[in-house]
């Protein structure tokens, strides 16, 4: 459980409640000695657990107003519960209710309506995006805090607010995000690594390229989809050359159908020489008849977004596609 304290003004009740996150982290962040700036989160790397609650997210933002923070509302799921408790969202306290006092939708709607009501004190008080993900955390308080010493989160201003409430009390966090920083350490007031548990699941899709920019903007909006053998478009969703023949050709590259035939066309590279928009590909990931078996979008960095199941992204470094790597391949001009 984290804690949903509401910290108002100098004064009130602060409802404490302190646990440790279980979670295996996927990506560190770099930023935490400084700042972060107003980002764009096009995407979100969660699990197919999380991912399963993301109608239902869709739904409450739509109804809150606020539908362009589903990926940021997912990764709080996932830090939160991983997608698996009732109370997916943790959201029980910020109603001044004891920790999992709601079901699963109830949950949601009231950690969307909360997270709306943070994202209307950030706009009256000109902070930024990660003081409000940290205040999901802390309690609304924080982002008068963050206003008050230059409106802009730094991981340095969410370590002092935890040090003050907790009145320098540390408690012992050997967690893969914090012992980088500080050894594994926390202050006993919430969780002072809560931006950097957050957006280490939240993608930056923002490209140099016009072209592979539309072709992502075009793939994630099928992201969480379920893998259909022979699907290729939206009506269906999409087996794996089914989703980059539809992504590449929204933006104007036509593609032929099958994972095979599109290696056949592209300029083999190997995986150190691809650039964002490259398409990657496997061999024997099951029994096909043709040597080549799976394909990806390239991204950078050694990850993939394809037609997993669910549709969504891939670790290039993990053993199995290690295993089964052939290459990149690029589009012939």
């Amino acid at each position: 459980m984290k804690l949903k304290a509401l910290v108002i003004g100098g004064s009130g009740l602060f409802l404490m409640v302190f646990s440790l996150l279980l979670f295996v982290a996927i990506l560190f962040s770099d930023e935490q000695d400084g700042g972060f700036s107003n980002i764009h989160y096009g995407g979100v790397n969660v699990s197919a657990e999380v991912l399963a609650h993301k109608p239902m997210v869709e739904k409450y933002a739509r109804e809150y107003g606020i539908e362009e923070y589903v990926n940021v509302l997912l990764a709080i799921i996932q830090v939160e519960s991983g997608g698996t408790a009732e109370d997916v969202m943790q959201s029980s306290e910020s109603l001044g209710l004891p920790p999992n006092s709601l079901s699963t939708e109830e949950s949601i709607k009231q950690g969307v309506k909360y997270f709306s009501e943070l994202l209307a004190s950030r706009d009256r008080l000109g902070v930024d995006l990660e003081s409000v993900i940290q205040s999901y955390n802390y309690g609304g308080g924080f982002l008068g805090y963050v206003a008050n010493r230059g409106n802009k989160y730094t991981f340095e201003l969410a370590q002092s607010f935890s040090k003050e409430y907790s009145d320098g009390e540390k408690v012992s966090y050997p967690n893969p995000i914090a012992i980088p920083i500080n050894g594994g350490w926390r202050y006993n007031y919430g969780n002072m690594f809560y931006v950097q548990l957050v957006t280490q699941y939240l993608v930056t899709t923002q490209f140099n390229d016009n072209t592979v920019q539309a072709i992502m903007d075009e793939a994630l909006k099928y992201e969480g989809w379920k893998y259909v053998y022979g699907g290729a478009s939206p009506t269906t969703s999409f087996d794996c050359s089914g989703l980059t023949q539809w992504t590449y050709g929204k933006a104007g590259i036509k593609l032929p159908r099958t994972a095979q035939q599109q290696y056949d066309v592209t300029q083999h590279i190997p995986l150190s020489e691809a650039k964002a928009g490259d398409l990657v590909f496997f061999h024997s990931t099951y029994n096909a008849g043709s040597y080549i078996t799976h394909i990806g979008i390239y991204l950078g960095d050694n990850r993939m977004f394809h037609a997993g199941d669910p549709i969504g992204y891939a670790d290039l470094t993990s053993s199995y596609w290690q295993q089964h790597l052939v290459g990149a391949g690029r589009i012939k001009q």
